[in-house]
C-alpha cells in the first residue's frame, strides 16, 4: 500500500514494550514483504501468534489444468458452474472453481451463500472482485465491508474469512497471484503516493477502521494455502487461541477495498489502448477495468477496439455489467469470460466495427487480466466452455460448408 495507517492501540515507538491495562505484555508481529526490505505492518497480539497445536493436510479444490492446445480463443459461461441447490452451502474459499492459471496467477469463480472457514493464502496476494452480493470480510487487521463492484485486496498470509450478507447471492471472481499485487507503478511517485495523473487516489481505498477482537475460546482451525513440491497444496493449522486477537497495528501493508465505480477512465480523441484502463499489477500480469465512459471524439474515430494480436500475452475479460458492443453476436454476456491467447489476432465481432461509428458513450463493465505467460484451462473452464465461440468471427466452423452461417 502506498500510505501509512494506524488502527487501535500501538506504542509510541516500535519494538518496545506494549502492555494491556492489567499489565500483560502484548506480542508484536512484523508482517512484511520482500525480506524486511519492502512494505510492512506491525501487529500487537494478546497471545503468541506462532503457537499451533496441530497441523494436518487440507485437500484443496481441484487445481489441475491443461494447456490451451490446440490454440483457440475461448468463451466461458461462469454462471452455469453452480447449481442453485448447492449455493447455500458453498463458501468463497473452499467453493472456488479454477478457471485459468499459470505459475504467476490463478483465476477462480465461486457463487456462495455460506460463511467461509478462516483462511490465508501464503503463496501470494489475492484480489477478489464481487460481481454481486455483499460480505463482511473479517481479517486479522479488522473488518472490511464489501459489496457489488468492490475489489477486495488481501495481502499474502493475511488470515481472514468471508461472511455473506443480505439477500443477494455472492458471486466472486478471485485472482490469486504468486506475487504481490499493487497499484500500477506509473501511477506512483518515487515515495509511493498516487499521482494526480492516476485514475484513483488514496481516498478511494478503504481499509479496516478498528481492530476485530474475537471472543471465541478454545482451539481454532485455519486453512493455509502454500507452496509444495507438487505445486499448490493446503494445510489445516490449529491454534490454541483465536488469531483475531490484535489490539492495534500500524504500517503500510493491510487489506482494503476499492470500488470499481471510483476508477476514473482515461479517454481520448481516438481509441485508447488497454494500459489506459489498468488498475493493479503483479509479477507477469496486470489487472484492468473497463467502466462506463465517454468514448473517442475524433470526427472519424472508431470507438470499439481495433483488431490486435497479443504478441506477448494472454488476455482474459470478465464481463460483469452493461452492454458489450464489440462482442454483440458472440454469445458473450454478463457472467462470461473470454480468453484471447497470444498468437491469435482478435477484436470486435462482425458488424461491431461499423456500428460503433458515431457512438459517444459505452455502458460496459469488465475486469481484464493480461498475463505474460500462457494460461492453462482449469476444471471450471472445461465445465462451462461455449464450444462454438472460436468460429464466431468467420460465421462458420469445422464441418460447415464454405458460405454456411455458423452459430451466433
Amino acid at each position: 500500500m502506498p500510505y501509512y495507517r494506524s488502527v487501535g492501540s500501538v506504542p509510541p515507538k516500535r519494538h518496545t514494550q506494549h502492555r494491556s491495562p492489567d499489565g500483560a505484555l502484548y506480542y508484536e508481529e512484523l508482517m512484511g514483504e520482500e525480506g524486511f526490505s519492502s512494505d510492512s505492518s506491525l501487529l500487537y497480539h494478546r497471545h503468541i501468534p506462532s503457537a499451533i497445536v496441530d497441523a494436518t493436510e487440507w485437500e484443496l479444490p481441484d487445481q489441475t489444468s491443461v494447456p490451451n492446445h490446440p490454440l483457440r480463443p475461448r468463451h466461458l459461461r461462469l454462471r452455469t458452474l453452480f447449481d442453485d441447490d448447492v449455493i447455500a452451502g458453498t463458501d468463497v474459499v473452499t467453493g472456488r472453481r479454477l478457471i485459468l492459471g499459470n505459475a504467476d496467477v490463478r483465476i477462480s469463480y465461486v457463487v456462495a451463500g455460506a460463511p467461509s472457514p478462516l483462511y490465508r493464502n501464503a503463496i501470494g496476494d489475492e484480489v477478489v472482485y464481487l460481481e454481486s452480493g455483499e460480505a463482511s470480510v473479517e481479517t486479522v487487521f479488522g473488518v472490511l465491508n464489501a459489496r457489488r463492484g468492490d475489489y477486495v485486496v488481501i495481502p499474502r498470509a493475511t488470515t481472514h474469512r468471508w461472511i455473506p450478507r443480505g439477500d443477494e447471492v455472492l458471486r466472486a471472481y478471485a485472482i490469486e497471484a504468486g506475487s504481490h499485487i499493487v497499484p500500477a507503478k506509473r501511477y506512483l511517485s518515487r515515495f509511493g503516493q498516487l499521482l494526480e495523473s492516476a485514475p484513483y487516489c488514496e481516498r478511494d481505498l478503504h481499509g479496516p477502521g478498528e481492530p476485530l477482537l474475537a471472543t471465541a475460546t478454545g482451539d481454532v482451525e485455519v486453512l493455509v494455502k502454500h507452496r509444495g513440491s507438487s505445486g499448490v497444496v493446503g494445510t489445516r493449522m490449529v491454534y490454541p487461541t483465536h488469531p483475531f486477537d490484535v489490539v492495534g497495528w500500524d504500517g503500510c501493508l493491510y487489506p482494503y477495498t476499492f470500488d470499481i465505480a471510483d476508477f476514473e477512465p482515461l479517454t481520448g480523441r481516438v481509441h485508447q489502448p488497454p494500459p489506459a484502463h489498468q488498475v493493479f499489477e503483479g509479477a507477469n500480469f496486470v489487472i484492468c477495468n473497463f467502466v462506463p465512459r465517454k468514448v473517442d471524439y475524433h470526427p472519424l474515430a472508431i470507438p470499439v477496439p481495433y483488431y490486435h494480436s497479443n504478441v506477448d500475452s494472454d488476455e482474459v475479460m470478465f464481463y460483469c455489467g452493461g452492454d458489450y458492443e464489440a462482442r454483440r453476436g458472440s454469445g458473450i454476456g454478463a457472467g462470461s469470460v473470454s480468453l484471447h491467447p497470444g498468437g491469435h489476432a482478435h477484436g470486435p465481432q462482425p458488424g461491431a466495427y461499423e456500428r460503433s461509428i458515431g457512438a459517444e458513450f459505452f455502458d460496459e463493465l469488465a475486469v481484464m487480466v493480461d498475463t505474460f505467460r500462457p494460461l492453462e484451462l482449469g476444471e471450471g473452464a472445461l465445465a462451462c466452455e461455449d464450444p462454438d465461440y472460436a468460429w464466431t468471427w468467420a460465421g462458420r466452423g469445422p464441418g460447415d460448408a464454405p458460405g454456411a452461417v455458423g452459430p451466433a
